[in-house]
């Protein structure tokens, strides 16, 4: 059966091939990016495909979006929120203003646009989630204090939006990608180095910003086979509520899933030992 998905961020990397895959499993795709061109540049000229020009922290233009994605098509079956970007750093060398950027692009875009899309799910009364947090959305790491606090900020929100939406027939699905070899670590497109800078970080950001700009190209991720995944996940009868994507994260959710049942059985007997006396 032939959806309708709406996919922010489908001008390059994992959009690309996100929409590539839907448009190829023969599904009608709204694509968006800042500029509507970019999509169809590429992805090409196709008669399933309707490209607009979306900045999603602006929720009048989200709200825009939606309607013209119904108008065109009649229904959103699918709306995968992808666009995103990487704002790297310790976090004392993260300005005020990057921060809230990051918290602006990645957790209050994306609720932009699923808010604008819910309305029109809630009237169909079927419809599926899908958001594109990442590995750091459920493990902290390392110079991504910024971009984990987004991740994990939109783990929190989808977890409990699946509550919120489950009596509509909604459907919510959480993704959360390792290194795939997307545009993420393009510096100045997607990743934005701290612009503060503090003696005691020097050398560690120096050292840290070399690193990963030499995995840029090296991921080893195949976003196509991503694409295909989650065109896959949608058409399931009852979709999952996490989709763990790639064996590097697979093993690293396995390990942090265990270090909280280590954590939690270290003080049990503490931990339980709060209740009113009497009560």
């Amino acid at each position: 059966m032939s959806n309708v998905w709406f996919i922010t961020g489908a001008a390059r990397g994992m959009g690309v091939d996100l929409a590539k895959a839907a448009l190829d499993a023969g599904h009608r795709v709204v694509g968006t990016a800042r500029d509507a061109a970019k999509v169809t540049a590429a992805l090409g000229e196709h008669e399933n495909l309707l490209a607009l020009s979306l900045d999603i922290t602006d929720a009048a233009a989200s709200a825009a979006a939606a309607e013209a994605a119904v108008e065109r098509f009649g229904s959103v079956d699918v709306l995968v929120n992808n666009a995103g970007n990487f704002y790297a750093g310790y976090f004392e060398e993260i300005s005020d203003e990057h921060f809230r950027a990051q918290m602006e692009t990645n957790f209050f875009g994306p609720l932009n646009v699923t808010r604008a899309i819910l309305p029109v799910m809630r009237k169909q009364r079927s419809g599926h989630v899908i958001t594109i947090t990442s590995a750091a959305g459920i493990i902290g790491q390392e110079f991504c204090a910024a971009y984990a606090a987004s991740k994990f900020a939109l783990e929190g929100w989808m977890e409990s939006l699946q509550y919120d939406v489950q009596p509509y027939g909604i459907h919510t699905t959480i993704v959360e990608p390792g290194f795939f070899r997307t545009e993420l670590l393009v510096e100045g497109a997607s990743s934005i180095w701290p612009e503060l800078s503090i003696d005691d970080y020097a050398e560690r950001t120096t050292q840290t910003i070399a690193a990963w700009k030499s995995m840029n190209g090296q991921q080893g991720g195949d976003p196509a086979k991503l694409g295909a995944a989650l065109v896959t996940i949608a058409d399931l009868e009852t979709p999952p509520l996490r989709f763990v994507a790639g064996a590097d994260v697979v093993a690293g959710v396995e390990h942090k899933a265990q270090q909280l049942l280590d954590q939690v059985a270290a003080h049990r007997d503490l931990s339980s030992a709060m209740a009113l006396e009497n009560a």
